[in-house]
């Protein structure tokens, strides 16, 4: 006599699963409201606990829980097996069909009580999952409806073999494994534990074309298309992606209006203006270079006068939360380009994993903000309200610019970026430079610098080239001697205590 064990919370295609089976020539036992259901389709089925002999107790808690239910998983084809099998009344079940409680979409619902989510943590599924895995040998086991249809194929063609187990059995020691994952990180973060020990769960979503580099293979993890929906070109690409989560972080610390051009996970033109269109067309004149072949982000619609602007340059991405049908007509012209909705926001409390060899750096991401009451004034010249606007817009960029980095601007528009170098010295002249080189008028514009001046050459070379104000975290040996050299150059400072290396 053939056994399968079904104890399913996710019934999809079930029905025609058991069908199957039952065709084939097994004899299912089932738990719960999985027996229900099949015998109201009129699927011949074995309550688990008439086929125990012990009821189900506790509301369900404790319903396969039995000797006869595991022997018959874990006994193996070996004569000592048989024989105690065969005392202990024990049959053999050759396949597992089993998933579990929804832990993860009940701890996101709103306002879920603790009782709910602990209600939901399933204890006999698991363990009929990693025991039929550990039998592999002998035990097919399934945990998702997506498997059904080629197992069945499978079985009618006599093909379910070793391998083909051994890689059923691999991913549900996945699945539980995921499962696990979510129980404890819940537990984890809830009672703000401590964290002892990394632990990373993510599906496979998609494979890209390759990584940074054509010789490097990339793949994504986890629900980044829950943030991101791409509406129309070629597939992005590993470096894609890095861009326009840059630009989308910068974007969000921004108004709604702003627009941000990144190039090569930097900002290479930012403006906050009154519109989106205005917004891009004074950044896209910060370096017009740069800009070619770079990831365009907004913080509102674009519609068809910002899309036909759009269309004028070439762009590899383009990133806001909506477009008005006729934009998307337009845009859609550029066949290759991306075109990508933002669905919601993704600055939000998390943690930042690199590897490093033999492990991974942890740290939180940097969501530090700016409080205008704690901002000190260093200098004898006060900013005006004018130049205080534009010193947190430009120290917003350069939190999301690579270390060392430097930002000038004005009216809330950039006019020089210095990103990236090994000397802060370097940065300012590269920002003062790339200025220079578009035309810009650099009197009464601010500089924001992401750490502080670690000797006053920097700031004496921002005010010789017409810069009036500058914000920087402080907390140099040499701060006494930056801030004097300000003084002598009549600029104003503000100190905000925060750095914001980025690397």
């Amino acid at each position: 006599m053939k056994y399968a064990l079904i104890s399913v919370f996710d019934k999809t295609n079930i029905i025609e699963f058991s069908k199957s089976l039952v065709d084939i020539g097994y004899n299912i036992l089932a738990t719960g409201k999985t027996a229900k259901l099949l015998s109201e389709n009129k699927i011949p089925n074995t309550d688990i606990s008439s086929f125990t002999g012990f009821p189900e107790i506790f509301e369900g808690r404790v319903k396969t829980l039995h000797p006869k239910v595991f022997g018959g998983i874990l006994m193996r084809n070996e004569e000592k097996d048989l024989v105690q099998a065969e005392q202990n009344k024990i049959n053999p079940i050759d396949i597992v069909c089993v998933n579990l409680y929804p832990f993860k979409q009940t701890i996101q619902k709103e306002d879920v009580s603790f009782e709910e989510v602990i209600e939901n943590i399933d204890i006999g599924g698991p363990s009929l999952i990693r025991a039929a895995a550990k039998n592999f040998k002998y035990v097919s086991v399934l945990t998702s409806p997506e498997q059904y249809s080629d197992f069945i194929e499978k079985l009618k063609s006599n093909s379910v073999n070793e391998n083909y187990r051994l890689n059923l059995a691999y991913k549900a020691f996945s699945h539980t494994a995921d499962y696990d994952t979510a129980i404890s990180n819940y537990f984890e973060n809830k009672f703000n534990f401590e964290k002892f020990n990394l632990r990373i769960s993510e599906k496979l979503v998609a494979n890209l074309r390759y990584g940074e580099n054509p010789h490097q293979r990339a793949s994504i993890f986890g629900d980044f298309y829950s943030y991101f929906e791409i509406l129309h070109g070629k597939e992005v690409s590993y470096n894609n992606i890095l861009d326009l989560i840059a630009g989308v972080e910068l974007s969000e610390e921004l108004n709604s209006a702003a627009c941000v051009i990144i190039k090569h996970n930097n900002p290479c033109g930012v403006a906050s203006l009154d519109s989106p269109f205005n917004s891009y067309v004074q950044a896209l004149k910060s370096d017009p270079i740069s800009a070619f072949g770079g990831i365009v982000v907004f913080g509102e619609e674009v519609n068809e006068v910002l899309a036909n602007k759009l269309n004028e340059i070439f762009l590899e991405v383009i990133v806001a939360p909506d477009y008005s049908p006729k934009a998307l007509d337009i845009l859609k012209k550029k066949k290759d380009r991306r075109l990508i909705k933002k669905l919601k926001n993704i600055n939000t409390e998390g943690i930042s994993i690199k590897s490093i060899p033999g492990g991974f750096l942890v740290q939180d991401k940097d969501i530090a903000t700016l409080n205008i009451s704690n901002l000190k004034f260093a200098t004898e010249n006060k900013p005006s309200s004018r130049e205080v606007g534009d010193l947190i817009f430009a120290w917003s960029i350069a939190k999301h610019t690579k270390s060392n980095s430097i930002i000038i601007a004005k009216n809330k528009v950039t006019l020089g970026i210095g990103a990236g170098q090994t000397s802060r010295f370097d940065s300012v002249k590269i920002a003062i430079s790339k200025a220079k080189e578009f035309g810009f008028d650099l009197s009464n514009s601010v500089a924001a610098s992401d750490a502080f001046f670690p000797f006053a050459d920097g700031v004496i070379k921002l005010a010789e080239a017409g810069v009036t104000s500058i914000i920087q975290p402080g907390g140099s040996v040499r701060d006494e001697e930056v801030i004097q050299a300000a003084n002598k150059y009549k600029l104003s400072m503000l100190f905000t205590g925060i750095r914001h290396f980025k690397h």
